[in-house]
């Protein structure tokens, strides 16, 4: 039987989600449309004020917001997802997610135990597969969501013979 202890905060919680919406091709076609239309609008502003109104003062001002815009609004977009990721997960929902968790393997099942003295049990047969990031280990309940085990915040058991053995479990029962 495999077991591992782990605490899980915000940050591990919102970089779970921004991983899953940097894969996403129809956000990032959005967000690069975003960073790239709109200073390309600028631009032209710009343009037609130095060549229409001769406004040289003018035209920097717009062309340095444009550049502005194309170099900041994706960090401040970035802090906006931040900000709706976590008002996503309601005050409940955050208690019993974030803190101290352990994971036990066992023949039938994945037992989680959550801050509260919530389990939860997951049937090998209902998960989907396991991911290695750099900064976590993320086993799949389903195709969009997880349990996200962070590498820096392990308090006990060898998370590496723990993936194995959950991939394993998941690749022989589903």
């Amino acid at each position: 039987m495999f077991e591992i202890e782990y605490e899980l905060r915000e940050d591990d919680l919102t970089d779970f989600n921004e991983m899953r919406l940097k894969s996403n091709e129809t956000i990032q076609a959005a967000l690069r449309k975003n960073r790239l239309f709109v200073p390309a609008v600028m631009l032209f502003i710009a343009m037609f004020y130095y060549m229409y109104y001769n406004d040289l003062t003018t035209s920097l001002y717009v062309t340095v917001i444009a550049v502005g815009w194309g170099l900041v609004s994706p960090y401040i977009i970035k802090m906006d997802m931040r900000r709706q990721i976590l008002e996503s997960y309601g005050e409940e929902e955050r208690k019993e997610i974030l803190g101290d968790h352990k994971l036990v393997i066992t023949q039938e099942h994945l037992l989680n135990k959550t801050p509260g003295d919530n389990k939860h049990k997951y049937l090998w047969e209902d998960m989907v597969r396991v991911e290695y990031a750099k900064q976590a280990v993320y086993i799949y309940v389903e195709l969009d969501s997880a349990i996200i085990i962070p590498v820096e915040r392990l308090k006990s058991g060898n998370l590496e013979k723990f993936a194995e053995q959950a991939e394993k479990m998941i690749e022989r029962l589903s």
